[in-house]
Parts: structure tokens; C-alpha cells; sequence
């Protein structure tokens, strides 16, 4: 591999960091710190609490898999 095109994809990584960043800080100032659907798991007893996003994490891992995927195939 050249050096161009690993100072593309070094580039290509740090643009979808920023726009995560981006993302995440809007989203914080909105209110929404996270997206609890049916299906997640949430415990509470006491002064104890557990919550995993399995149902979320399912849907991002289809949403991510589909993507890379589409770019894939180019």
C-alpha cells in the first residue's frame, strides 16, 4: 500500500470521528443520551442497576454489517 492511499484512509477515519463526535455532542444537547427500546435489558434493585442494550446493539451491528457491505461491493 502507498503512502496516498493510507493518507486517504488515515483521513477517511478522522472525518467519521469528527462526524461521530459531532453526532454524539448534538445528540447530548438534545436530551438524548440513549435510546432504550423494547427488548434491552434494564435491572434495578436498591442501589444497584444494570443495563445492556442487546436489542440496540443487534439493530447497529445489522445497520453497520448491511453498510460495509454495500461499500464492499464497489
Amino acid at each position: 500500500m502507498n503512502m496516498e492511499a493510507m493518507a486517504k484512509i488515515l483521513i477517511g477515519i478522522g472525518l467519521f470521528i469528527i462526524l461521530a463526535g459531532i453526532m454524539l455532542y448534538a445528540l447530548a444537547r438534545l436530551g438524548v443520551y440513549g435510546i432504550k427500546i423494547p427488548g434491552d435489558i434494564y435491572i434495578k434493585r436498591g442501589n444497584f442497576s444494570f443495563y445492556f442494550p442487546i436489542v440496540s446493539c443487534l439493530i447497529i451491528s445489522l445497520i453497520l454489517t448491511l453498510i460495509f457491505n454495500l461499500i464492499g461491493r464497489r
